[in-house]
């Protein structure tokens, strides 16, 4: 699952770049697209952060 939910991150995070590319995207929808954008590679990050942590903990064992 939490393989998925990283992926799917990710993916959100493309499609925001590809939005904030589009030369007509005003000032304000940009700074909103750039906020849930950062959010989700946040989100991704800690889902990774958490994995590495798990593969940690496995070596150890």
């Amino acid at each position: 699952m939490a393989k998925a939910d990283f992926e799917k991150r990710l993916q959100n995070a493309k499609e925001i770049v590809e939005e904030l590319m589009q030369p007509e995207i005003t000032l304000t929808n940009s700074i909103k697209a750039y906020e849930k954008g950062m959010k989700e590679l946040q989100e991704a990050q800690k889902l990774l952060e958490e994995a590495k942590l798990k593969v940690t903990q496995i070596k150890g064992n």
